[in-house]
């Protein structure tokens, strides 16, 4: 009996070190801080879509299944995955370990104390009611100039002069973008992307917006409110 008693002990140690480290272990602070690059895809806002769905009430939540996210993987919709703190814990560790063919980008975080921290974030800020906290929304509004948006989803129905777009010339491989402020912007056509936002954040119509995406100011994003402003906008033009 109590050799029995001293494997149980041991194997309770054992698991209490080894186990992964959850939301309850986690420091909310840091994980807000964590969670930084991801609201570069996910809000935080309920039934907001971004790259992926919104995380607003996850928790207990059947993965795969916010109808008002149209572009999960059939792999994710099928998988039978509810959410909760043991399998976000796996899921922000090695998403295609949970769920193989899901199409989430990001290869996982490895740092236990890491994702406890995430975690124990998340659990505060997805439940119902909470949101984002209005400093959060504040920054999220803010463009911090043109070169300033990589990671951001500011609110594009008001813009400053210097995002918001005139006449797009094009020229070979060359996009020349004139905005507001009188200033032309250059971009290799591989380093423009052409987007459309018909959401409430979205551009006013025929009023299109240049967002910054890259540190050395030489990649950008046009978006338009509506696919058909795009073409009315290029003109073929050679200096």
């Amino acid at each position: 009996m109590h050799r029995q008693f001293l494997t149980a002990l041991v194997a309770l140690a054992v698991s209490a070190v080894f186990s992964p480290a959850l939301a309850g272990d986690g420091n909310a602070a840091r994980g807000q801080r964590v969670f930084n690059a991801c609201a570069q895809c996910h809000s935080l806002e309920p039934d907001r879509s971004m790259t992926g769905p919104s995380l607003a009430e996850l928790w207990n939540r059947k993965a795969g299944s916010l109808a008002s996210f149209p572009r999960y993987s059939p792999a994710l919709t099928s998988s039978n995955v509810v959410w909760n703190d043991k399998t976000l814990d796996e899921w922000i560790k090695d998403p295609q370990h949970v769920v193989p063919g899901n199409q989430m980008t990001f290869p996982g975080m490895k740092d236990a104390q890491q994702r406890a921290d995430l975690l124990a974030f998340l659990k505060e800020a997805t439940q119902p009611g909470r949101g984002p906290s209005p400093r959060a929304a504040q920054q999220n509004g803010q463009m911090g100039g043109m070169m300033g948006g990589a990671g951001s989803d500011p609110n594009l129905k008001s813009l400053e002069p210097e995002n918001r777009v005139q006449a797009i010339g094009y020229c070979r491989d060359t996009y020349r973008i004139t905005t507001a402020d009188g200033k032309m912007h250059a971009f290799w056509e591989r380093n423009l992307r052409f987007k459309t936002d018909a959401s409430e954040n979205g551009p006013q119509k025929g009023a299109p917006a240049l967002v910054g995406t890259g540190m050395l100011g030489d990649r950008a994003d046009a978006i338009f409110a509506a696919p058909e402003e795009i073409s009315g906008f290029i003109k073929p033009e050679c200096r």
